[in-house]
């Protein structure tokens, strides 16, 4: 039996990267989804792919910074398939790189409303459905960088660190109902926001300095990030609850090897 079968999760941001990972992993194991990105396109693409292993998918045009557009994708999700088991509160927007000081209000709206708001909303709509089910999981992507710093990364840092915080006081709150809630702490990982970040930064040396702060010698791989969420989705992780998962290859347990790294003057 697949790890997933007879399971309806919902994932945002599935257009690439980590969330694209997840929700081909969750329609590998067997579950049914209902799927959000804000790029239709990319969206169409995964949507294609999670067809080749289930036609037990919808998918959306979700703006997570949306309170609506998030509550519909839960909604529509659970109308399709009859209940909620999971949720996965993924989209994040890398926007650092550069002092605190430097950061516009405009900035930090939209860095507050896409990487925090979206979790909020997609907790707060998608609890009432797992209540009605018995239980299920919630699954939020937060970030090494809730753990240790990396100057330029303040306001990231700092949303994500929220994430988590909030994310534990959902668990002990209901828990009673047998809903989890944990997060997912990624290190550095392949995917289209890391190469943003890369390309911004224009020293040339800073995906250099993120593989040297891993001591497995390499970055990760978005596959591996899904693997960990398909164990907290499945029956196997029944038992994780207000737990942070730092998938990151040891990074934070090993000081940084250029502490500047990353970190330059917006102008």
């Amino acid at each position: 039996m697949k790890q997933l079968e007879n399971k309806v999760a919902v994932v945002t941001g599935v257009g690439s990267g980590i969330g694209k990972a997840i929700s081909l992993a969750f329609a590998k194991e067997g579950a049914s989804l209902g799927v959000g990105d804000i790029n239709d396109s990319l969206l169409f693409k995964t949507n294609e792919e999670i067809q080749k292993d289930t036609q037990n998918v919808i998918a959306l045009n979700t703006d997570v910074s949306s309170e609506d557009q998030v509550k519909k994708l839960i909604d529509d999700t659970v109308n399709a398939y009859g209940k909620l088991d999971v949720i996965v509160n993924n989209v994040s927007v890398a926007i650092g790189g550069y002092p605190i000081t430097d950061m516009s209000n405009e900035d930090w709206q939209k860095i507050l409303a896409i990487n925090f708001s979206s979790v909020f909303y997609g907790c707060k709509h998608s609890i009432p459905y797992l209540k009605k089910n018995n239980g299920g999981s919630i699954i939020n992507i937060a970030s090494v960088q809730a753990h240790t710093p990396l100057p330029g990364w303040a306001a990231y840092a700092g949303i994500k660190g929220g994430v988590i915080s909030m994310t534990r006081n959902i668990a002990s709150e209901f828990g009673p109902f047998n809903i989890r809630a944990n997060t997912i702490s990624p290190g550095t990982v392949a995917t289209e926001m890391v190469n943003q970040v890369v390309e911004e930064d224009g020293t040339g040396t800073l995906l250099d300095d993120f593989i040297l702060m891993h001591p497995l010698g390499r970055i990760g791989k978005p596959s591996e990030i899904a693997a960990t969420a398909v164990y907290l989705a499945s029956d196997g992780g029944a038992f994780a609850n207000g737990s942070d998962f730092r998938v990151d290859g040891g990074l934070v347990i090993t000081p940084r090897t250029r502490p500047g790294a990353g970190s330059h003057s917006k102008e």
